[in-house]
């Protein structure tokens, strides 16, 4: 054959071999994902199938809400409110725990003129406040208001107390206005307090051990001793503390006590110094309790 015959042979040769079959397997189908640049393209989505879900019964439960719509109408935290009411004629505190309010004056005022429970009742406790009594302005720290003028002077004063000693709790009011009278706070009625003030616990509480029990006291070398009676006015727990301030003078307490107890019955917590004279209990504060089973 000559030369001119075999370079055509070649190339014809050479064109059917690239069009016979491919020496590679089967690479299968193309990917159906997307493709990850989000760009369009002419090809469609791949159709799948998918198995049946089985319908779920019915229930009569209602749905459950959302973590959002919880949130929203979730109710607000009560607020609690310390209330200052009279005994043997001294200031004495107790504390209300009410729903929330914007208008935390005008609860407390309220709170102040229905008077103390019958807890606090059986203990002497008495409100001087009548109904109505209201905050005309809150500026600048200072509360406006009028009280009844109404009685001797000593109980007058007591009103006022009661009144000053309970609005000047909150943050926005660090003094009183009365009656168009130069504003006053609880420094101009601090000789009411009675040497020895118990904060907690509150007449009627139901109280666990160990007991925190707090308050203001003036009393020699600044001792203030608790002891707890049971129903049978047994005493079951004895301590003491020490307050901030010594004699002639009001600190605040802090005492911890514990005690051991079958069961939860009635009981009493009393609050009182110890004479320097002779050893005896005296300025004693008695608060009736419910005191939970200890031991």
């Amino acid at each position: 054959m000559s030369r001119r015959l075999v370079v055509p042979v070649l190339v014809a040769l050479l064109l059917l071999a690239g069009c016979g079959t491919p020496r590679s397997g089967d690479l299968g189908p193309a990917p159906t994902a997307p493709p990850t640049s989000g760009a369009p393209t002419d090809s469609p989505e791949p159709t799948t199938t998918r198995a049946a879900v089985p319908t779920p019964p019915p229930t009569n439960r209602p749905p459950r809400p959302s973590a959002a719509v919880s949130a929203s109408t979730r109710r607000p935290d009560p607020v609690s409110i310390e209330l200052w009411y009279v005994r043997g004629g001294h200031l004495v505190p107790t504390r209300r725990t009410r729903p929330a309010t914007v208008a935390t004056s005008r609860l407390a005022l309220t709170e102040l003129a229905i008077g103390p429970s019958p807890a606090e009742t059986a203990t002497g406790m008495t409100t001087l406040l009548p109904a109505g009594v209201e905050v005309t302005r809150i500026a600048d720290g200072v509360a406006t208001l009028r009280v009844p003028s109404a009685g001797d002077p000593a109980t007058r004063r007591l009103r006022e107390a009661q009144v000053v000693w309970t609005l000047t709790q909150f943050p926005t009011v660090r003094h009183v206005h009365l009656d168009g009278a130069a504003p006053v706070g609880r420094a101009d009625y601090a000789d009411l307090l009675a040497p020895i003030v118990v904060t907690g616990p509150i007449p009627g509480e139901r109280v666990a051990a160990p007991l925190v029990v707090t308050g203001t006291a003036t009393v020699f070398e600044a001792t203030v001793s608790v002891r707890v009676l049971d129903a049978a006015g047994r005493q079951v727990a004895v301590g003491f503390g020490t307050a901030s301030c010594g004699s002639g003078c009001r600190g605040g307490y802090r005492v911890v006590i514990g005690w051991r107890t079958a069961r939860e019955q009635k009981g009493t917590v009393e609050v009182y110094e110890v004479s320097a004279r002779d050893g005896s209990r005296i300025n004693t504060v008695a608060v009736p309790v419910v005191l939970a089973r200890g031991g």
